[in-house]
């Protein structure tokens, strides 16, 4: 009995022991420990993808507008973000490392915009037929609308913070298995300098339009949606049926009054160059927003209550298997 005891005391020991050290051959990957500027990098070749952590427990809930409010700080707090800055690459790479730490497969599209480096980040989730979420996550360089100094660059809390943050919250709380769907969220740069020292607008979603490996079912890009003052109305050249299917959503939802369901406004925005190749996309843009291309576009003028609306529309639009 006394040897018995020995050995299986001996045993024990050594279980207690490997269990503290992680087992034989274990491993652990920690997203904290990898800087931004390694989780992309803007030499990497075309859609390299990155490392994501294969996340232990997911916790599906409804989108928060609070958090999403978090997030569109967090790139304010890079300063403005134009095409090519390095403020503008930070925030590339932070959008990069919060799509990792939420479980989703990163790449980065990175591309060259009259002799500026320009990078795309995308992300993806799910089985199915491709539906692709999109937002613009750089700043306009001047702000050529302001009536007090028009050479000031542009803040960019609605028009670029605003959409980011919505699909920043989406990948936390989605559930993609309820989808059905490959849901893919693309991050565009160079959208926001048009008719600025040469440049046109909306660069980067064309860039991607341009190199798709497979066409989407359908595109909703999310744009200017933070406004405190919301009125999204219909944008008219965004797919009709798409279009009236998230508004009535919305309705649902109690958010009709800020989803106006009348055409208002005729947008070039990155919706068009996948409406161009024949793919139902909607623009859910509020362009009734003073502040536009000013530098009074700053993170007072946006609100979680209307973040949340966006967000919430979205969630339920997908986890009920869209279209």
């Amino acid at each position: 009995m006394r040897n018995r005891s020995t050995i299986l005391l001996f045993a024990l020991l050594t279980c207690i022991i490997l269990s503290a050290c992680g087992g034989q051959g274990a491993t652990v990957t920690s997203t904290s420990q990898i800087p931004p500027t390694e989780l992309v990098s803007p030499l990497s070749p075309l859609a390299t993808p990155l490392e994501s952590p294969i996340p232990t427990l997911i916790a599906f809930e409804p989108f928060d507008g609070g958090k999403a409010m978090e997030f569109a700080r967090d790139q304010m707090d890079f300063g403005p973000r134009p095409t090519g800055s390095e403020a503008g690459r930070l925030t590339g790479a932070y959008i990069a490392r919060r799509l990792a730490e939420f479980g989703w497969q990163v790449e980065e599209q990175p591309f060259e915009y009259l002799d500026t480096p320009a990078r795309n980040i995308l992300a993806a989730r799910g089985e199915g037929s491709l539906i692709l979420l999109g937002a613009h996550y750089d700043t306009r360089r001047r702000a050529d609308r302001d009536p007090i100094d028009p050479t000031q660059p542009v803040p960019g809390a609605n028009d670029g913070a605003s959409g980011v943050a919505v699909l920043l919250e989406l990948a936390r709380v989605l559930n993609v298995e309820a989808t059905g769907h490959r849901i893919q969220l693309a991050f565009f740069d160079a959208e926001d300098n048009g008719r600025l020292d040469g440049w046109d607008w909306i660069a980067g979603s064309r860039y991607m339009a341009d190199h798709l490996q497979e066409n989407p079912s359908l595109m909703v890009l999310v744009d200017m949606i933070g406004d405190a003052d919301q009125q999204i109305y219909w944008e008219s050249n965004s797919d009709p049926a798409l279009r009236e299917r998230l508004w009535t959503i919305a309705a649902e939802l109690g958010y009709g009054d800020h989803f106006p369901p009348q055409v208002k406004h005729t947008m070039l925005d990155d919706h068009v160059p996948f409406l161009q190749r024949g793919i139902p996309a909607v623009d859910i843009i509020d362009f009734d927003y003073p502040y536009w291309h000013t530098t009074e576009d700053t993170i007072d003028k946006i609100s979680a209550a209307s973040l949340e609306r966006v967000g919430r529309t979205l969630q339920v639009w997908l986890e009920r298997g869209a279209p």
